[in-house]
């Protein structure tokens, strides 16, 4: 089967759907193609920093947002074993709508996006349709090739195809476009915990412990937790266990020592092998890259999601007359990635710094804590964590809402 659409976006992920949504709103004719059934996957990136929220207020979500389940966090803070704590971010200091961090399942804020562009005429989803390759002709992308779950395999031609499937990206791939990888010296496993009323809703905290880094997150009725070894130490932490890694975690933080027993087997304890890399051209003729699949990112920050958001947002606002029009040439692509590399190099460069300075020296038990110039900066000057809030929470070009995409606030 042959089907046409003007715009193919190949991935039902935040960058994906928020292109999808913006681009239906500009009349533009888009087709967003999504693998899986649905969007539950757990430890995928759940921050909405507050310039995420404010385009949702743009968009008229922001109401409809806020009846999701969600915790915020309002402040990154180290603790030490005195009982004293230096505040690293302070997102209360930031002058914008919502000046925190919001933690919410990232499935419930891609069926809210989903649900808002089910209304909109020239806009389809069509979930269970794995992309297989790329239409290529005459030296240009011409579409995508796709298997639906009944293993039917189908065209769909487009003027643009933008690949936003991540950071294995097939149709990155496909393109023969290769990131250049960053070094990263360290890997992370997620896992959750049971959250008592006690433990503080609102504070981001990484916990350091004798060679031993964690990061403590409050979440609307549990923890997240995310535990920082070397790179390629997945098979050897596995091997040692579950009661290995309970103890670890409870010498790490006592506090949670009575909850370990929740992890049943390493099963529970999910690898991530943190990549940081970019591609020196995010296009080829009829093909754009964008978010992870245009440059990973570690999760130090939780920023990921949010970079890939705003390069949405920057695509749509730049491609959706040449859209329109059906003239969409090399050079309206370069422009997307011209926005959007400065960003994203400062950001990758940050979260390099913080590998190397911070937590590489933590895990090979070089230090106790982040470096001590800036825990005396801190500690002197509390409003110098408004420097670190304001580079994870807004960054150096948050994107906004064009104009043909805003809405007024819906009713939740």
């Amino acid at each position: 089967m042959n089907e046409r659409t003007t715009c193919a976006v190949v991935g039902g992920g935040p960058a994906g759907m928020v292109l999808g949504l913006l681009l239906a709103r500009a009349g533009v004719d888009v087709t967003v193609l999504e693998k899986h059934g649905d969007f539950l996957r757990d430890f995928r990136g759940d921050t909405v920093h507050p310039s995420t929220l404010q385009l949702l207020d743009e968009l008229g979500l922001g109401a409809r947002f806020a009846e999701l389940p969600h915790s915020e966090l309002r402040e990154i803070a180290f603790p030490f074993p005195d009982g004293s704590r230096v505040v690293v971010g302070d997102l209360r200091r930031l002058k914008v709508a919502h000046p925190y961090i919001a933690m919410v399942p990232q499935w419930d804020l891609l069926n809210l996006l989903a649900e808002a562009a089910e209304g909109e005429p020239t806009y389809t989803l069509r979930m269970r349709t794995e992309v297989t390759e790329l239409i290529r002709e005459g030296g240009r992308v011409r579409g995508v090739r796709y298997r639906t779950e009944d293993g039917e395999l189908h065209e769909l031609r487009a003027d643009l195809t933008v690949a936003a499937d991540g950071r294995w990206s097939i149709a990155r791939a496909q393109a023969e476009l290769q990131p250049k990888e960053l070094p990263v010296p360290i890997d992370t496993w997620w896992f959750r915990l049971s959250r008592n009323p006690a433990d503080d809703p609102t504070a981001l905290t990484p916990v350091v412990s004798d060679r031993r880094f964690v990061l403590v997150i409050p979440r609307e009725g549990f923890l997240q937790l995310a535990y920082f070894a070397a790179k390629g130490s997945d098979a050897r932490l596995r091997e040692r266990g579950v009661e290995w890694f309970r103890h670890e975690i409870a010498t790490a933080v006592p506090w949670l020592a009575d909850r370990v027993g929740e992890l049943t087997s390493m099963d529970d304890v999910k690898h991530l092998d943190i990549r940081l890399n970019r591609l020196n051209r995010w296009h080829v003729d009829g093909l754009l890259c964008i978010g992870d699949a245009a440059h990973a990112m570690s999760p130090i920050g939780g920023v990921g999601i949010n970079l890939a958001v705003q390069d949405a947002v920057a695509a749509a606002t730049l491609l959706a007359e040449p859209l329109r029009r059906g003239d969409v040439g090399a050079a309206a692509l370069a422009r997307i990635r011209r926005r959007r590399l400065v960003p994203t190099i400062a950001v990758q460069t940050l979260q390099q710094i913080l590998h190397r300075a911070v937590l590489k020296p933590i895990i090979d038990g070089e230090r106790q804590g982040p470096p001590k110039p800036v825990v005396a900066l801190l500690k002197a000057i509390p409003a110098a964590s408004f420097v670190p809030a304001y580079l994870i929470g807004v960054g150096l070009r948050p994107e906004h809402a064009p104009a043909f995409a805003r809405r007024a606030a819906a009713s939740p």
